[in-house]
C-alpha cells in the first residue's frame, strides 16, 4: 500500500510507477522558491534574518515557514529560551538541503546563459589555512568587485583530505591542494595556481642557529613545532611529515597544532624550529619575531593546483569562478625567489 501523503510503501508490493507519481505530485506540489526559504532559515534560525538572506519581507518568510510546517508536518524551527532552535527534522533537511539546492542551481543554468552580475550561486572551495593566506584576500576582492551576491564558502581543510578526495572532489566546487598519488582519478580536473619552497623558522633571538642555513645535526637535536603530526605515523601523507623524512630528521615534537597559519606564531620567542611554506614564513616574519632560514639540503617543491570534478568542465558559473582563482593566484604573493634569510627586520 501506498501512502497517498508521503509516497511511502507501506506493505506488499506496488508498480513502479505508482511511487513515481506519488512522489511526482509531491513535488509539484511544492514551490521550489520554499527551497531557498528552507535554506536561510536552518542557516540563520532567524525568520527575520532569513527574510533579509534571501531579499523578501519579514511576513513573507513568516508564511513561507508556515507552509514549509504544512508541508513536513514539523514545526521545523522550536522557540526555546528566546530563540529558535533546529527540530529533529530540521537537522536532517539541514545536513541534505545545501547538496539539494546546488543540484537545483546547476539543473537550471545548464545550457544558459550565467550572469555573475545577478547570480546568487554560492562556491564551495576546500583550502588549507596557509592556502587562504595566499589566496583568501585577491579571490574575495575579485569576487566582490564582479558579483554582488555571489557568495564564497570557505572549506579548511582536514588532514583526511588526499584519503577521502573522490568523495570531496564530487561534494564541492573546487580543491586547493598540492598533487598526491590519490587526485590519479579519471573524473578529476585541474590547473597550476603557484608554486612555493619549505624553509625553517626560528625565532629572532634563538642562539641555536646562527647560520644563514640551518644544521642538520641542530635541526635533528631541537624541538619542533608541527603541524598535523602523530607520533605514530612518521612520515605521514601530510605535506611536512614528508619533508622532514627527507631530511633525515624525526622531530622531537614540542608543538602540534591542526593549522599551517599557526605554526610561525607558536615559534617565535622560543626556542623552537619549524619547517613552513615560504610564502607563510616571509608574510609572518613581517609581524612577528622570526628568522627564515634555508633548509640544509634541497626539499620538494610545493605545487598547488586548482582541483574539480570534469562535470563542470562546461558549466559557465564554475568557469567563471576558476577563473577568479588562477587570476587571484597570480596575482597574490609575489613567487618565492628573494633572498632566504630575512634579517631586515626590526620587532618590537
Amino acid at each position: 500500500m501506498v501512502d497517498s501523503q508521503r509516497g511511502l510503501v507501506i506493505g506488499g508490493r506496488v508498480p513502479f510507477d505508482g511511487v513515481v507519481k506519488s512522489a511526482t505530485s509531491r513535488l509539484a506540489g511544492l514551490d521550489l522558491n520554499l527551497l531557498i526559504v528552507l535554506r536561510e532559515l536552518l542557516r540563520e534560525r532567524n525568520v527575520t534574518r532569513a527574510a533579509e538572506r534571501v531579499g523578501v519581507t519579514q511576513p513573507a518568510a513568516s508564511a513561507a515557514l508556515a507552509r514549509l510546517r504544512r508541508y513536513f508536518d514539523d514545526d521545523l524551527l522550536v522557540r526555546r529560551n528566546g530563540r529558535y532552535e533546529l527540530s529533529a527534522l530540521a537537522v536532517q533537511l539541514d545536513a541534505q538541503v545545501e547538496s539539494v539546492y546546488e543540484g537545483v542551481e546547476r539543473l537550471l543554468a545548464t545550457g544558459s546563459r550565467f550572469d555573475a552580475t545577478t547570480s546568487r550561486r554560492e562556491f564551495t572551495i576546500v583550502i588549507s589555512d596557509y592556502a587562504v593566506a595566499v589566496l583568501g584576500r585577491p579571490l574575495t576582492a575579485a569576487m566582490s568587485a564582479e558579483s554582488e551576491h555571489a557568495r564564497l564558502n570557505v572549506v579548511l581543510v582536514r588532514e583526511s583530505l588526499a584519503a577521502n578526495i573522490g568523495h570531496t572532489i564530487r561534494a564541492v566546487d573546487c580543491v586547493v591542494s598540492q598533487p598526491t598519488s590519490r587526485f590519479r582519478i579519471p573524473e578529476m580536473r585541474s590547473a597550476p595556481l603557484f608554486t612555493d619552497r619549505w624553509v625553517c623558522v626560528v625565532a629572532a633571538d634563538n642562539g641555536r642557529f646562527g647560520a644563514e642555513i640551518a644544521d642538520l645535526a641542530e635541526l635533528r637535536d631541537a624541538t619542533w613545532v608541527v603541524p598535523y603530526h602523530h607520533d605514530s605515523d612518521f612520515p605521514s601523507v601530510v605535506p611536512v611529515s614528508r619533508q622532514l623524512a627527507r631530511l633525515g630528521v624525526r622531530p622531537q615534537v614540542a608543538v602540534r597544532v591542526d593549522s599551517f597559519q599557526a605554526v610561525p606564531h607558536l615559534v617565535a620567542s622560543t626556542d623552537h624550529v619549524a619547517l613552513v611554506q615560504e610564502r607563510l614564513a616571509r608574510d609572518c616574519a613581517r609581524y612577528l619575531p622570526l628568522r627564515i632560514l634555508a633548509c640544509p639540503k634541497p626539499l620538494e617543491p610545493l605545487e598547488v593546483r586548482l582541483w574539480w570534478h570534469e562535470r563542470y568542465d562546461e558549466d559557465l558559473g564554475h568557469r567563471w569562478f576558476r577563473r577568479l582563482v588562477i587570476e587571484a593566484a597570480r596575482g597574490g604573493s609575489p613567487s618565492p625567489g628573494a633572498p632566504i634569510v630575512d634579517t631586515g627586520h626590526q620587532h618590537d
